[in-house]
């Protein structure tokens, strides 16, 4: 009851933080149609920062850190990607309406990951008072890559042998690293790595993080009830889905989350951090790619039930659950 309780409460308090007031904020002007429209260059801009400033901190943290400590938290998050993939698939394929194509796809966006919910789970963190391994942020492409891949390598199983059309998997980690998303996110944790950083990080990247990820999360609200139309002409069944898998996926991840934690002395904010990973589906990197490798499947299914269902879930639900679910389980005595 404790959890209930606790799980309502910070429902309701989330409703009033930056990232989802901002998020349904977007999604009620465009609902009521509103004309306003966040320059494509800003949205870049935005995004570019986000990443840059984890991936410097957790490059920053690594080069502090012992290296054996990232290694199982890094394995577990390429399973834990490779499972939310299989498992999606076959899930959506035994629902109907749905071809193999846009089940694969469906799943394979929901393995990867979203860097603006990272970014308004770290925020989420940082407000508890929640600590976490700075080095947590950077096991974003260990799970993104190995779900897109699997996803697309699926796809092509079922399709007819076509030498010139053939997807290898070296293909799509070259294409997924070429990509703004994780190109940033690289190029940050390297530079965090390598270099000495810490004064501009102190001076620009971090004092701008919370304020461009709410321009972010504004356009993902605008983005996500123009999306909402697309999926009424798919099956229901996707809003479904993406209802309940960002939840289920989470759990999962906390499960394994809580084991890093007896083994290794993983901190609850990793495992929070892990968790909400797990829960988020792919808005930058994702799309595109699977665009690219799985061409039969339907945009308007796997991307409108991301964006419009799966990411408001997210980040307005599985943030608080999670925090308070970690709050509960590692207070225990």
């Amino acid at each position: 009851m404790d959890l209930i309780a606790d799980f309502l409460l910070r429902v309701l308090g989330q409703f009033q933080s930056p990232s989802l007031a901002f998020l349904l904020g977007g999604m009620f002007i465009a609902a009521m149609g509103s004309r306003l429209t966040i320059p494509d260059a800003v949205y870049q801009f935005a995004v570019f920062m986000l990443l840059m400033r984890i991936g410097l901190n957790g490059g920053m943290t690594i080069r502090e850190s012992d290296p054996a400590d990232i290694i199982l938290p890094a394995l577990a998050a390429m399973g834990i990607g490779v499972m939310i993939v299989l498992i999606g698939m076959v899930v959506l394929s035994w629902l109907p309406g749905i071809s193999r194509p846009d089940a694969i796809a469906t799943a394979g966006l929901f393995g990867a990951v979203s860097a603006s919910t990272l970014g308004a789970a770290m925020v989420a963190l940082e407000i508890e008072g929640m600590d976490y391994e700075a080095w947590v942020p950077a096991l974003y492409p260990f799970m993104d890559i190995p779900a897109l891949i699997l996803a697309i390598v699926l796809a092509g199983m079922g399709e007819a042998k076509d030498a010139k059309r053939r997807i290898t998997p070296w293909m799509i980690v070259k294409d997924s690293l070429r990509g703004s998303a994780l190109s940033a996110l690289l190029l940050g944790l390297l530079l965090g790595l390598l270099t000495r950083p810490e004064q501009v990080f102190e001076s620009f990247y971090d004092p701008l993080f919370r304020g461009l990820l709410t321009v972010l999360m504004l356009v993902m609200g605008i983005e996500a009830w123009q999306r909402l139309a697309e999926l009424r002409r798919v099956a229901h069944w996707y809003a479904v889905y993406a209802f309940f898998a960002p939840i289920a996926h989470g759990f999962l991840a906390f499960g394994v989350g809580y084991l890093l934690n007896m083994a290794t002395g993983f901190s609850p904010g990793g495992v929070v951090l892990l968790a909400l990973l797990a829960a988020s589906s792919s808005d930058i990197s994702g799309p595109p790619t699977l665009r690219a490798g799985i061409p039969k499947a339907n945009p308007s299914a796997y991307i409108g039930s991301s964006t419009s269902v799966g990411t408001p879930i997210a980040i307005g639900v599985c943030i608080p659950l999670f925090i308070a679910l970690a709050q509960v389980v590692f207070s225990s005595p």
